[in-house]
Order: C-alpha cells, then sequence, then structure tokens
C-alpha cells in the first residue's frame, strides 16, 4: 500500500463535497466563538503514521481500527506527538484527533498532505480544499501542514512549475494568515534532473510562506547530499522526517547508516532550525524486520534523544 492509498484509508483524503452556503455561514459563525488551542513549541518528537499503517498492513490489520493503541505506544516511548494526513473531506476530523492525540497525553503538532498544484484551476481547487481543512486543525492546535505535490509520472514543465510556485505561494499565505506554516515535503520524482522541482518550489517562492518539511532520506535518495540541502533550503526548514538506511535500503529503525545523522544535528544546533522531527520508520522490498512496530520506534526515540538531544 503506498502512501496516497494509505492516506485514503487512514483519514479520508479525497475531494470534499460541497457545502450549502447556508450551512457554511453558520459553522464559520460558530467557529468564530471558539478559542484556538495554543501552537506547538519546540522541541518535539513524534511519528510519521504512514510506516505504520505498513506495520499493521503485514498482519492484515487496519490502522485506523488500532490507533488508540499506536498512540500509546508512542506516549509510553516518549514521543510527543503523532503525524496523521490532514482530512480534506470532513475537516471536523482533523480536530477529533487532535482531541484523540490530547487524551493519550501527546499534542497536535502537524499533518500530512498531497494534491496536485500544476494545472490552472485544479491548482486553487486543490489550495482551496487543503486551506478549509486546515482552519478546523488549526483552531485544534496544530500549527504546520506539511504538503507534497502530486508527481505526475514526468518531469513538469517550467510553466507547470510556475503554476505550482503560485498555488504553494498562495497556500502559504493562506496558512500564514492562521499562524500555520507550509512545508514542503519531496519524493524522489520532484528531485530527478538535478532537483529541478525541488529547487523551483523554493526559489520562485517566499520563505516567509513556503517553508521546507525536510525528509533527509527521500532528499538523500534523490541525489542531493543533506548537507547540501542544509546549506541551500536550510532556513526554510519547518519539520523533518527522519529515517534511515543501510546500503541504500531502508532500515528498520532509525540508528547508525548511511546518512551521518550527527552531522546534522550539529546543524541544528549551531544554526537554531525548528527541532519539529517526526520518525518514519517505512518498509521497502529489502528491509529486514526482524522486531515489532513498537520496539522499532521505541529504539529510534532512544537514537534521536542520543543524538539530536530532545
Amino acid at each position: 500500500m503506498n502512501r496516497r492509498d494509505f492516506m485514503a484509508r487512514t483519514m479520508g483524503c479525497a475531494a470534499a463535497a460541497p457545502w450549502a452556503a447556508g450551512r457554511a455561514d453558520a459553522a464559520d459563525e460558530k467557529k468564530k466563538k471558539e478559542p484556538e488551542a495554543p501552537r506547538p513549541k519546540p522541541p518535539a518528537v513524534g511519528s510519521q503514521l504512514y510506516g505504520w499503517g505498513q506495520y499493521y498492513a503485514r498482519e492484515g490489520k487496519d490502522l485506523s481500527k488500532h490507533m488508540d493503541d499506536v498512540l500509546g505506544a508512542l506516549r509510553d516511548a516518549g514521543y510527543d506527538f503523532a503525524e496523521g494526513s490532514l482530512d480534506v473531506a470532513t475537516p471536523e476530523n482533523n480536530a477529533k484527533f487532535a482531541d484523540r492525540l490530547r487524551k493519550k497525553g501527546m499534542r497536535p503538532v502537524s499533518l500530512y498532505v498531497g494534491g496536485p498544484t500544476h494545472v490552472l484551476g485544479q491548482a486553487t481547487q486543490t489550495c482551496e480544499r487543503i486551506a478549509r481543512a486546515a482552519k478546523d486543525a488549526s483552531k485544534a492546535g496544530f500549527g504546520i501542514i506539511n504538503f507534497n505535490p502530486d508527481p505526475i509520472g514526468r518531469p513538469k514543465t517550467d510553466r507547470e512549475l510556475e503554476v505550482q510556485a503560485e498555488a504553494l505561494a498562495e497556500l502559504g499565505a493562506e496558512l500564514a494568515g492562521m499562524g500555520m506554516r507550509l512545508g514542503i515535503h519531496h519524493h524522489t520524482p520532484e528531485l530527478a534532473n538535478g532537483g529541478v522541482e525541488f529547487h523551483s518550489n523554493f526559489r520562485r517562492t517566499r520563505p516567509d510562506h513556503v517553508g521546507f518539511c525536510y525528509d533527509v532520506h527521500w532528499v538523500y535518495r534523490g541525489g542531493i547530499a543533506p548537507a547540501i540541502a542544509l546549506k541551500e533550503h536550510g532556513d526554510r526548514i519547518v519539520s523533518w522526517h527522519l529515517r534511515q538506511s543501510r546500503g541504500q535500503t531502508w532500515w528498520e529503525d532509525l540508528d547508525s547508516g548511511d546518512i551521518d545523522y550527527a552531522a546534522i544535528a550539529s546543524e541544528v544546533r549551531a544554526r537554531k532550525l525548528p527541532e519539529f522531527f517526526a520518525v518514519e520508520l517505512a518498509i521497502e522490498a529489502g528491509t529486514v524486520v526482524s522486531r515489532g512496530a513498537v520496539e522499532n520506534h521505541a529504539r529510534s526515540r532512544r537514537f534521536v534523544r542520543s543524538v539530536f538531544g530532545v
């Protein structure tokens, strides 16, 4: 099951049904009277739930039916938050997820979402759906939306990248108006051809509106050295996804391996970069899984503490 299927199944990431104008106005008026939850403050160490979905799928189980067990295990291992997917189909579910986190002694920090942003019109619709859902997430206390523009099976043209940058700028400005930050996440398609799309997303937008969700291993796998990514776009970082590999294959926990996390931690401290870290223990062909998800996440939490000091 890939990330997009996972998002659709666990958090209901689909196009939102249109609301009647009267109902929307009434709901907006009610929300204006509700106090907003406090924004998350660093440092915070969390877990991206995609990998948990893979572990449960291996056992023929649906993660969404075991979410409280997962949140409890993360809390017991010393995690501060879990990063799920922004529910754009049913925005009120984002506030319910925040409540679920708090009931387990955790806090809302960030949510992940994707969508098409390279075609005029469609890009605006994507941004509007995300912004609408983010309003509920913001009031519930979430402070970061990590967004990955959809790949299209080929390199995007310069015009498509221009449209995409305009859409990201629009979305970032909308979120900033809510007191939230936008972090652009990347997979290997955006890093192809020397990272043309990767760099375009940042070079054509303002840093105060369009930030960087630095998924260290995806950027590394895409051919950009971690140190180079930090030098080029480190000042835009709003959040992190952390994973390790050995021999280029994803490792089952966060430990020593292909990526020198100690060097990255030194940069984080020296430059006082935001310390919102989400461990993501995804599984791919070749990953040797010798332990359960709970143990691997507990081991990874200890690694983050020993290397990053948080």
